[in-house]
This record gives C-alpha cells, structure tokens and sequence, in this order.
C-alpha cells in the first residue's frame, strides 16, 4: 500500500515546481542577457581592434608613396626604414589592444588567428626592410631613377604585408561575426526556454488551482462546517476527508473531540438532572425532617401503649382462649396482629426520628474492608440469606475517613435488598477498590432488576418495590443522604427487569496527613486480614 502524501510534502512538491520553473526562466534570461552583454563587449573590442588594424593598414599602405614622389633614391632607404617603423608601432599598439581583448575573455578563438597574422606581417617587414637594403645597396642598377618600391622583390614582401592587414581586418570581422552567430544561437535558446517555462508556468498555476482546491480549500471548507455543527450543538454530523494528510487527522481529532464533548454534554445533562433530583430530594428531607421531628414523638408513646396493652391483653386471654378455643384463637390473632402493625409503625417513626438528626457526626479513619467484612458476617445470619451466597473481593486494603456506624448501615440496607431482591441460588457479589480519591464500592446482585421509571426515583423518601412487601421507602433515601453527608455518591443502574441491578458507592478517601501506615499488598491483606473470594462465599443452607 502506497504511503500517502502528507500535506507539506504536496506543498513541497508545489513550490519546488515553482521555484524550478521560476530558476529555470531566470537561468534563461540570465543566459540571454550575457549573451547580449558579452556580444556587446566583444563588438566594443573589436572595433578598438578594427581601428587598430585600419591604422596599421594605413601605415603600411605608405611604404609605396614615394614612388610618385621626387626623392632622390640615396634618400629612399631611410624614409622607408622611418614608415617601417612607423608600421611597427602601429602594430605594436594594435598587440596590446588585442591582447586587453583576449585578457578580458572577448575573442571568441582566443586571438590565435590576429596573432599569427601580426607575427606573419612583422617577419615580412623585416624581409621587406632587408630587400630594401639590398636594392639600395646594388650599385649595379641600370636605371637609378626607377624607385626602390617598384622592385619586384620589395614589391612582392609590400604585396604580402598588406595582404596580411587585409588578413587581419577580416580575422577581426569574422570574430564578430561568430560572437553574433553564438548571440543569435543563444537567443533562440533563451526564446525556446522562456517560452516552454512561461507555458509550463501557466500550466502549473492552473493544475495547482485545481489541486489546491483538493487539498486545502476544500478540505478547510469542509472543516469549516463541520465547527459550524459543533457551535451550534450538532453532533451528529461527522467531517468526511479522505485526503490522507494532516487535514485528514485534524478532520478525525475533531470528530473525537466533538464525540467527547457530546459525551460530555450527555454527562452533563445527566449530573444536573441527578442534582436537581437531589435537590428536590433535599428540600423533600427538610419538610420529612421538620414533619418528623414533630409527629415522631407524638406517635411513638401512643404506639408503645398500644403494644404494650395488645401483649397484656394476650397473656389475661390465655384462661378464656382455653375454654372458648375458637374464639380465643381469633382475638389472638388480632391481638398478634395488633402487636406486629404498632411495632411497624414504632419502627417507622424511629428510622423518622434517625432521618431528622441534625449536625456532623464524628468520623474516624476507618478500615473499609474490614468494616464490610463485619457486616457480611451479620448479614449470612439472616433468614434471607438461605440458599444464596454472598461474595467479597477486596483489591487492596482501603481507609476511609467516615462514621463507621452510618456507612455499615448503608452496607447493611444494600446487602440487605440484594438479599431480597433474588431467588435462591442467587449471588450478591460486592468488589471493593480504589478509583481515583475514591474509594468505591460496588454491589452487584442477580435479582429481579429495575425498570428505568423506578430507577429515577430509587433514592425518594417512602418509595418502595420491595419483593417481600415490608419495605417502608427510607432505606435507601438515608443511605443515599448518609453518603451525600460523607462527601459521597450512590449510584443504581439495572439493565432491566430479570437482569439483576447494580449500586455504586464512592466515599473520599482519608487526607494524606491522616492516613493510615503504609499497608501491605492487596493479596497479603486479603489473606492476612480477611478470607478469599471463595472462603468468603456463604455455603448454601437448607431453607
């Protein structure tokens, strides 16, 4: 699978063509204007050289004036000797203009050709100057007035010297001629560049138009309204970008983030409607508490009497019950039922009178596993644990700064309904472990489960589901206001009815300062102080 382009390498990828092509016409014009230039330097040179020339030409073409003029030819030698060297210092000056010419890099052959010319037209000078001499020197001549330039020999080296400024004059134009020619061959190739890069330019900007839009416009747009859903709370509306670049990761963080934050909002809303239930429940247990540190008292006297008397009744009816047995066993029925209703009704306004209490009870560091420990102990006693196990698995030993009699008392009511609320061969199963600042306890049963209508009101005053149908409704309202006290929560969650519920308990561990000496680990703990999940199972007993 090929890898994908991130995003800087198609930018990458865009300004090296730029810039390619923005060198490449750079290159190009950089090339045609030192063409230009350097064509324009040579010429210059060249024409220093060419009036240099001329006027070596010109001194050389006056070696053959005399001839119409009336020197006597005893004369002749040393005018020629005097132009000779005039040729010879015009020579010398157009040397030293064509070697700046070559110095400077302007001679397109390197100035061989000027060279061997001059060298060739200093060595015929001095073949002419010889002949002269010689001619003059001959005192056999038949016709002294015949001039010494018209001798056939020193007219042959005079024919070749000019020859050889004529040679050189043309040397000079064909060097311009060539540095045109390869200004002419330059040109067309900086035309022929200049004109391919400024249409591969073209081409390039419009594909990265087209690509960019692909790339970065697009996907910007669509991040654009994807932010447009989340500001105005819509989740639901994920951004779909299949570019394979760091826009592709950002488009997925921000489906993330916008996930976490309808999590987040979801939570929220939850917590204020679980505050503003337990607000509603708060203001409920002011007006309970108020209404119950009233009547409870008014209640429980009259209560007692009538308990009290139905038993007294029950004992001085032992004599009549024996003579009238049917009707001796009807008034103790009643008498019995008279009994158990105001011990019920005496035990409601006690849990009233219990709710009403006022003030922050003492807390001590307090060893939560060994507290559950010794309320599991109490609750295996009891009648509604026949046939059904409870199991215990503590993950680490935990203190807790608390009142060790209300939170056993919570413990109690949760292992309690649990009980109550499964057949046998049921299991309550309670895990015990540290999340967070939290020490967190955890109730599982596999009981009749609850609807979502009664888990909403669960933790109301007087509300009530019970199986067996003596629940009076306060357990779980003072369970829930016992942890509220303790800086805590409880928490009840059922998948549904027959699925069995579960009741979470977080209690804020004790401050670091009052904590505890560091324990041993969780597994020695648990075999030190208390038994294994499969030693704390209560075996099943006959009912």
């Amino acid at each position: 699978m090929a890898r994908p382009w991130r995003l800087r390498h198609k930018l990458l990828l865009g300004l090296a063509l730029v810039v390619g092509i923005l060198g490449t016409l750079l290159a190009g014009s950089v090339q045609g204007l030192m063409s230009y230039v350097d064509s324009m330097k040579t010429t210059d040179s060249k024409l220093s050289e060419l009036q240099r020339a001329e006027d070596l030409r010109e001194a050389a073409a006056r070696l053959t004036t005399l001839r119409d003029s009336h020197t006597p030819r005893s004369e002749e030698p040393r005018r020629i000797h005097a132009i000779a060297q005039e040729v010879r210092e015009a020579a010398t000056r157009f040397e030293e203009t064509h070697r700046e010419t070559v110095n400077r890099r302007r001679d397109p052959d390197g100035g061989n050709d000027e060279d061997y010319l001059v060298h060739k037209l200093r060595v015929t000078l001095d073949e002419f100057e010889a002949e002269v001499d010689k001619a003059a020197n001959v005192g056999l001549v038949d016709d002294q007035s015949v001039p010494l330039c018209d001798e056939p020999k020193v007219k042959e080296k005079h024919a070749i010297i000019l020859r050889a400024t004529t040679e050189l004059r043309k040397a000079i134009y064909d060097d311009m001629y060539r540095r045109i020619s390869i200004a002419k061959s330059h040109q067309r190739r900086s035309l022929f560049v200049v004109t391919t890069c400024s249409t591969a330019a073209v081409l390039l900007m419009v594909g990265m138009l087209y690509f960019f839009y692909g790339w970065i416009f697009h996907p910007i747009r669509c991040l654009q309204e994807g932010v447009r859903h989340v500001a105005q709370g819509e989740y639901h509306h994920p951004i779909h970008l299949k570019s394979g670049d760091e826009l592709e990761e950002l488009a997925n963080a921000f489906d993330d983030m916008a996930a976490k934050v309808q999590a987040t909002h979801t939570d929220l809303v939850r917590q204020v409607n679980e505050r503003s239930r337990q607000l509603v429940r708060s203001e409920r247990m002011v007006s309970v508490g108020f209404l119950a540190a009233g009547v409870a008292h008014e209640i429980n006297n009259p209560l007692a009497s009538i308990a009290f008397c139905a038993e007294g009744l029950q004992r001085r009816l032992h004599d009549i019950a024996a003579r009238y047995p049917l009707e001796g066993e009807t008034i103790q029925k009643y008498l019995a039922m008279i009994q158990s209703e105001a011990f019920r009704c005496k035990e409601i306004t006690q849990n009233l009178l219990e709710f009403s209490r006022v003030g922050e009870r003492r807390r001590e560091p307090t060893d939560l596993g060994g507290l559950v420990q010794g309320v599991l102990e109490m609750a295996q006693l009891l009648p509604s644990c026949r046939n059904k196990q409870i199991v215990f698995q503590p993950h680490g030993r935990l203190a807790a700064l608390m009142n060790a009699q209300d939170v056993k008392s919570v413990v109690l009511n949760l292992v309690v309904n649990a009980l109550d609320s499964m057949e046998d061969g049921g299991t309550v199963t309670i895990v015990m472990r540290q999340n967070g600042p939290m020490a967190e306890l955890i109730f599982q049963d596999m009981g009749c489960g609850m609807e979502p209508e009664i888990l909403e009101n669960i933790f109301e005053p007087f509300f009530t589901r019970s199986r067996t149908g003596k629940g009076t409704g306060l357990g779980l309202f003072i369970s829930h206001q016992i942890i509220a006290q303790h800086d805590g929560m409880i928490e009840a969650f059922s998948e549904g009815p027959g699925r069995g519920s579960v009741f979470t308990v977080r209690i804020p561990l004790q401050p670091a300062a009052t904590a505890s000496p560091p324990s041993p680990s969780a597994a020695t703990w648990a075999v030190d102080v208390n038994p294994t999940a499969e030693q704390l199972a209560v075996p099943r007993r006959a009912a």
